[in-house]
């Protein structure tokens, strides 16, 4: 009866946690039919990504779960070096436990070549249908390699409007050019701040000025 009940629970769109005794009817069933010949465990695969942003609670619950025979294969990825583990004052690499990071196989990764990043720019412009001149992704390969990737392919699509707001067909050199100077890439947008942060809200001096202000202004 719990059997039933938990397999129909994934298609009547019953909502809740499945209760334990039904958990280990259902594991009971699937090992006898794994015996008999009748099923196949197949694992899937369970990918997290910015994996240091988990707390400590989540670890231990990901150190238990490993060690189930049914348990899928974990794939992590993170950017951080040293720091701190979430929910403790440990720090350690890439902000997990070292128990964790113990049980798994880590993969070096390398950025870009300038070719790589060509090769998915070409892509990328396949997928969107955008219509680039060889000048135009050349220039779009050099921003990738002195910004990232990431603010790259997202000058394709601004590049294409303002291509489509000129009546071209094919987005040039110019296009690529002027939304460059519109949107800033991470390493613009912090020159800026701290050229201006004077005259931002909250900043050192501005902090200073609403102290020595007399609170009888009115902002509508």
């Amino acid at each position: 009866m719990y059997i039933t009940q938990g397999f129909l629970a994934l298609f009547t769109g019953d909502t809740g946690e499945i209760r334990a005794e039904v958990r280990e009817q259902i594991d009971t069933k699937v090992a006898e039919w794994r015996e008999e010949g009748k099923a196949e465990i197949v694992p899937g695969v369970l990918f997290i990504d910015e994996v240091h942003m988990l707390d400590i609670e989540c670890f231990s619950f990901l150190n238990r779960a490993l060690e189930n025979e049914m348990a899928p294969i974990l794939v992590v990825a993170t950017n951080r070096g040293f720091t701190k583990i979430r929910g403790t004052n440990e720090k350690s690499q890439h902000g997990m436990p070292i128990d964790l990071l113990d049980r798994l196989l880590i993969i070096n990764t390398e950025p870009y070549t300038k070719d790589e990043i060509r090769k998915i720019l070409d892509i990328r412009c396949q997928e969107e249908d955008v219509e680039m001149a060889e000048e135009a992704k050349a220039l779009l390969t050099h921003i990738g390699v002195e910004t990232s990737l990431r603010y790259a392919i997202n000058l394709i699509t601004t590049a294409a409007l303002a291509c489509q707001k000129r009546k071209g067909k094919t987005v040039e050199s110019e296009d690529v050019t002027r939304v460059y100077s519109l949107f800033l890439d991470v390493k613009r947008s912090t020159q800026y701040l701290m050229e201006y942060q004077n005259q931002y809200m909250f900043s050192s001096s501005s902090a200073k000025e609403v102290e020595e202000d007399d609170g009888n202004d009115m902002v509508s």
